[in-house]
This record gives structure tokens, sequence and C-alpha cells, in this order.
């Protein structure tokens, strides 16, 4: 049987405002990091190879988070876990505020962080469209990407500024997001609980089965949200780890706030863009992956030109595609999945979209054996090659509508 919300969820309307925080707050210390890249090169001594590695620490972390944090809430409540999951968002960044200037508390750090953010996506998308009334069936996926977008937006942008212009660089970006995480786990204990806690037995199995996609939609799913899903954060890598990278020597001493603008216009564009998502249903994965295709193919003409407005353009671009491709993969998920797998699908879906933030450390790795031309032109040829996928994808496969507790084995 499906489970319907408690009374009291659907009689506080504004309910979901106390997850979009915690979302908003997990979401700035993971993005927080990102514009800090060039700080670490210069301060810490890190190579290129170190830094872009940090990153793939923080895939490492969100792969747990992502995968075992749904189900559990699917099992478990929202509650507990989200509220876990926020204050293992600010021990995070008290590792790094601390462990600054060696890289093992740098990875541990980022692996929390990735954990953390995990947990927020997984649990706290679910946990909004249950709390969400009204007849507007996207309008769940686009609150809960918002509220994550505006977090990872800002909390580079100020994290950029404290450590070009601020005291104690390495310090003081981690310590505004502690402060501005501290209060979250107290606003969550007031929001209502829409899972029912069920026994522990039978729960390894539970969870297992919570990742599997429903039978009617899986054919969609290969073909639409598989080929589509890395390119959503592959397109923020590439926008805001890679082109500041290549072209920062070109703006001297002003780099990091350069890395932060580029992070934030990526970002601001995503947000600008999402409510196109919902009026282009089905059509969106298309949408997404052909301005994929431009951004990609943008990126690999200035690893010749090496022009920092080019990185600008192609920011822009990449962050537009994002915007596009992030909601309307939610929509794709929430269709498909029913009430009782809808935190543990969620969770497949940003796993599948978090690989892609492993592609700048893969360039890095390569770069050792090919040039920076050579490898993102691979890049927006594999981009052309999903493109083909999801056109293919999306005329012979109908929008899933499945059933609530719909499950085949």
């Amino acid at each position: 049987m499906p489970h319907t919300p408690p009374a009291t969820a659907l009689s506080r309307p504004n309910a979901w405002r106390g997850v979009a925080a915690a979302m908003f707050a997990c979401g700035w210390g993971g993005n927080q990091f990102t514009p800090l890249l060039l700080m670490y090169r210069r301060l810490g001594g890190y190579s290129a190879l170190s830094v872009d590695a940090f990153l793939g620490a923080y895939v490492v972390g969100l792969v747990p988070g992502l995968l075992l944090a749904g189900p559990l809430s699917d099992r478990r409540g929202r509650r507990p876990v989200l509220v876990a999951g926020t204050i293992a968002s600010a021990v995070a960044s008290l590792v790094l505020c601390f462990g600054g200037h060696g890289a093992w508390p740098i990875y541990a750090g980022r692996l929390i962080t990735g954990f953390a953010v995990g947990v927020a996506m997984a649990v706290g998308t679910s946990w909004v469209k249950e709390l969400s009334c009204g007849g507007d069936s996207g309008l769940p996926a686009r609150r809960a990407s918002l509220c994550q977008t505006a977090g990872f937006g800002l909390g580079a942008g100020v994290a950029g500024a404290l450590a070009q212009w601020g005291p104690a660089p390495m310090v003081t970006p981690y310590v505004v997001h502690v402060l501005l995480t501290a209060a979250i786990p107290v606003l969550l204990l007031r929001v209502p609980e829409t899972r029912p806690r069920l026994p522990l037995r039978g729960l390894l199995s539970a969870l297992v089965d919570d990742l599997r996609v429903p039978a009617p939609a899986r054919r969609r799913f290969r073909l639409v949200v598989l080929p589509m899903a890395p390119w959503v954060f592959g397109a923020a890598g590439l926008a805001y780890a890679v082109m500041p990278q290549l072209v920062g020597f070109r703006v001297g001493s002003w780099g990091l706030a350069y890395a932060t603008g580029l992070t934030v216009l990526t970002l601001g564009m995503g947000v600008a863009v999402q409510p196109v998502a919902k009026r282009l249903r089905g059509g969106a994965p298309v949408v997404a992956m052909s301005v994929m295709l431009l951004g990609a193919a943008l990126c690999a003409a200035n690893a010749v030109v090496l022009s920092p407005w080019l990185a600008a353009c192609a920011a822009a671009v990449l962050g537009a595609a994002y915007g596009v491709a992030v909601v309307s993969g939610l929509l794709e998920i929430q269709r498909m999945a029913g009430a009782d797998d809808l935190a543990g699908l969620t969770g497949v879906y940003y796993t599948l979209a978090y690989a892609g933030f492993l592609l700048p450390a893969v360039l890095a790795t390569l770069s050792a054996w090919l040039s920076y031309p050579v490898m993102l032109a691979a890049v927006a040829a594999a981009a052309l090659v999903c493109l083909g996928l999801v056109v293919t994808g999306a005329r012979v496969t109908a929008i899933p509508v499945v059933a609530e507790g719909a499950k085949a084995p």
C-alpha cells in the first residue's frame, strides 16, 4: 500500500522550507571548496593532480551518502537521516578548517562533505516532494534543485571572496559555513515526518530493493537517464574546475576571484534556466544534451585559444545545460518511482550524475600523455554520442508513469 503523508504535513504548506534550508547549507558546504582549488595550489603547494583528487574524494564520499541514506530514510524516517547529514556537513568544515596544511585532513574533510551532500540530495529531495502540496507535479523537483544549486553557488561565491580578500583564507570560509549550519538540525526537528519507522528486520534486503528501477521504466532509464546523468556534474567540472586551471595564468593575481566568478556564473545560469525544464517535458533531456554538446565544444576550442572570456562563455552555456539536465533527470526519476523507493532511486540518479564530477581528475591524470585540446575534443565527441542516444531513447520510449509500489524483480 502506498504511503500517504500525515495530515500535519499537508496542513503546513511551508514545512518544506526547513528541509530546503538543510539542502542549502549542505550544498554550500559541498561547493565552497571548488573555487579554493587555486588557493590550495598556491598556498599549500599542491599539484593540479592533487587538487583534482580532492574533488574526487568528494565524489567517493557522495556514493554511500546517496545510495544508503535514501533507502534508509524510506524505512526509518527522513528526519533522523537528514539531521545526521547536516551535522556531518558542519563536522567536515571543522576538519577542513583545522587541517588545511595537510593532504590527509583535506581528503577526510572532503569525504565527509561528500557524504553529507549525498544525504541532503537523496533524502532532502524526497522529503521536499512529500511536503509539497498542489497540482504542479514539477514544483517539488524545481524547489529541491533550486535550493541545492543556490547553496552550491552562494557557498562558492562567499568562500571565494573570503579567500581572495578576507583574513586567514584557509580558515575563514569554513568558519562561516559552520555558523550557517549550526541551527539547521534544530530547525529540522520541527518539520513533519512523512515516513513511518519500520522494523529493522529485513532492512538490508529492503535497501537493495529500493535501488532497483521499476520494470515499466527500465528501458527509458537506460536510454534517456543513464546517458545524460553523468553530464550534469561533468558540465560543472568542466566549467569551474578545468577552465580556471587552463586560463588562470591569464588573469594573474585575480585567479581566485576569476575561478569564483566562473563557479557563480555556471550555477547562476543553472538556477535561471531550471523553470524551462518542466515546460519541455519529455524533450528536456534532448535540449540539455544539445546545450551540453555546445558547451563541451567551446571548452575544446578554448583549450587552444586559452581565453578567459571564452571560458566564461563556455561556463554560461554549461551552466544552462546543467540546469535543464538536473531538473529533467529528477522529473524522470519522480515519474518512475513509487512512494516506497523515491529516495532510493533519487540516490541512484545523483550517484550517476556525480560520476561526471570525476572528469577533472581523469583529465589531470591523462594530461601526462595527452594534451588538453585533444582530451577536450574527445569529451565533446562523447557528448555527441550521448546526445544521439538520448534523442533515440526519447523517441522510442514513453514518459513513464509507474503505479505506487510497483516493482518488478
